[in-house]
């Protein structure tokens, strides 16, 4: 009996002293990666700006091929929702909304994850002419992990992780629109 006691004393310890650690962790995380392109600024942004085009470039849309997807609305307009819904734990289920776009320059979308998670985070995807044939596209995700889920971040790298899949998506891109 003294042995379970000890046991549930040292567990209730271990559980305050990560929610103490949690208190001062971080709770916001902002990732962006770019990527030069050797295209015109208006050939890049024009095809950034149509979300089903993620389906070519983006990472997750190949996770899972089986994927159930849903559009409303005009792609490469605001207002615009690409939504899945995967059986994959990883995949999950969710949408992304365009928010507003700056024609030829920016587009800012707003992710919503439903499943395996429910969060909110914003997104966006940007072109800066370099050159007449070359295009800096930066590509960024931001949202928050409200306490005490910031814990996580000890265990998770949101900017290695998510710059990782943000990195091959624009490798991707790069590939798609050089060739």
């Amino acid at each position: 009996m003294k042995l379970l006691k000890r046991l549930f004393y040292w567990l209730v310890f271990l559980v305050l002293l990560a929610l103490f650690v949690a208190l001062f962790l971080p709770t916001d995380f902002k990732v962006e990666r770019s990527a030069m392109i050797n295209q015109p600024r208006d050939t890049v942004f024009n095809y950034v700006k149509y979300l089903k085009n993620q389906e070519i470039y983006g990472i997750w849309w190949k996770a899972d091929p089986k994927m159930k997807k849903k559009y409303t609305g005009a792609d490469g307009q605001p207002g615009f929702i690409s939504a899945w819904a995967s059986k994959n734990s990883e995949v999950g289920a969710g949408q992304q909304k365009i928010m507003a776009i700056q024609e030829g320059k920016r587009i800012d979308l707003e992710l919503q994850f439903f499943e395996p998670f429910e969060s909110t985070n914003k997104s966006f995807i940007s072109t800066q002419n370099i050159g007449a044939n070359t295009t800096r596209v930066s590509w960024g995700i931001s949202g928050q992990m409200p306490y005490p889920y910031n814990l996580m971040g000890l265990f998770m790298n949101m900017e290695e992780t998510l710059g990782q899949d943000l990195e091959k998506g624009l490798k991707n891109l790069k590939r798609v629109l050089e060739k």
